[in-house]
């Protein structure tokens, strides 16, 4: 039988780019090569694109581009039907994919960009599609619409421009602090601050616009933060919910890679029917979304016991230690197994026709 032909995107012009390389070459390593033909096609830092031939090891380490004669120009074509395009001694050569995996966390992948190019070419995709993954990166648009669907959000203002100082002020003022500033649309925490004072705010803006144009001020929620994994397109499935116990400051970008002063505990120390709403909250939030294939969604279990919404990423960290992975795999769902079930979900959905 012939294999399937898998393209499996990693790297990216994102602050995001590191992370990227690591989730990949976990995903790469676990595919099943009995059934898939891999092809690994990269994308610098600065936004060039390789098909890489070299070894998978020196992906995480970022010397995946160093060789020359291991790399070569590609991308994937928007003609429908085209693949992808690979440049070889001053010719060019089409070659077919019959799925893309994108792991391309942030800005430039997640955010809908590279679905939508596969949805013009008529490649399937792992993963949500363009509509659904622009949706969840904007944080101000997914709030609504899940506050909508009957799941809580914690209050906040959001500016789509950069406001002057005395505008700021007065907005927030109505906010009880702590405040969390935030870039609107980027990952991994980057660009938050928990602002402890409303003095604190015009610099904490500052910082979230260095990461997008516009920005959110939110309230803290009291209670306990915690994720849920979902996978599936219409059928939906669940992980178990991991609770994230920060001991100093919150869940920063660094904190999120290091794990310093932070402990996960999976399952959460919540009894079996809180659970069970977390993860009927995270579907409902999924499904409100428009996601598909798999998503993390992130929230709080607040003081009173009620789920309340924080994000939604429709490509989460995917090494074998990272938080999506390690709650599927609570449920009794290893990583290669996995890896195989979001290829399978992806060969269901043709996104060009159904944007999930």
């Amino acid at each position: 039988m012939e294999k399937i032909k898998v393209a499996v995107v990693f790297g990216g012009f994102s602050p995001e780019y590191e992370v990227s390389l690591k989730s990949s070459y976990s995903i790469i390593k676990a595919i099943d090569k009995n059934k898939y033909d891999v092809i690994s096609l990269g994308i610098t830092n600065k936004g060039q694109w390789y098909r890489y031939y070299g070894s998978v090891e020196d992906i995480p380490t970022d010397k995946w581009q160093t060789d020359k004669k291991l790399i070569n120009k590609a991308f994937i074509t928007p003609e429908r039907g085209g693949g992808i395009i690979e440049f070889i001694d001053g010719r060019y050569e089409s070659v077919p994919v019959d799925i893309i995996f994108p792991v391309l966390h942030g800005r430039y992948g997640e955010d809908g960009t590279v679905q939508g190019l596969c949805e013009l070419a008529g490649i399937p995709v792992v993963g949500s599609g363009s509509a659904a993954s622009a949706l969840c990166m904007d944080k101000n648009r997914s709030n609504k619409i899940v506050s909508l669907a009957g799941v809580k959000v914690p209050d906040y203002v959001c500016f789509e421009y950069a406001p002057d100082t005395d505008q700021l002020l007065a907005e927030v003022s109505r906010l009880s602090l702590p405040l969390f500033v935030k870039p609107v649309k980027a990952g991994s925490t980057l660009g938050v601050t928990k602002a402890e004072s409303y003095s604190d705010i015009p610099d904490a803006v500052k910082l979230a616009l260095e990461y997008d144009n516009a920005v959110m001020i939110e309230e803290a929620v009291e209670g306990t933060e915690v994720g849920c994994s979902v996978v599936g397109n219409r059928d939906l499935r669940t992980g178990r919910i991991i609770e994230i116990d920060v001991s100093e400051g919150f869940f920063t970008y660094e904190e999120k890679y290091t794990l310093k002063s932070t402990q996960f505990h999976i399952p959460a120390r919540i009894d079996a029917e809180t659970e069970s709403r977390l993860q009927e909250a995270a579907k409902t939030i999924y499904r409100a979304l428009g996601c598909s294939g798999y998503s993390r969604i992130d929230m709080f279990l607040s003081k009173e016991g009620e789920p309340v919404f924080l994000e939604c990423n429709t490509i989460p960290g995917f090494t074998a230690f990272s938080q999506f992975p390690r709650m599927m795999g609570a449920a009794g769902v290893e990583y290669p197994q996995l890896v195989d079930m979001l290829l399978e979900l992806g060969l269901q959905v043709d996104k060009g026709k159904w944007y999930g």
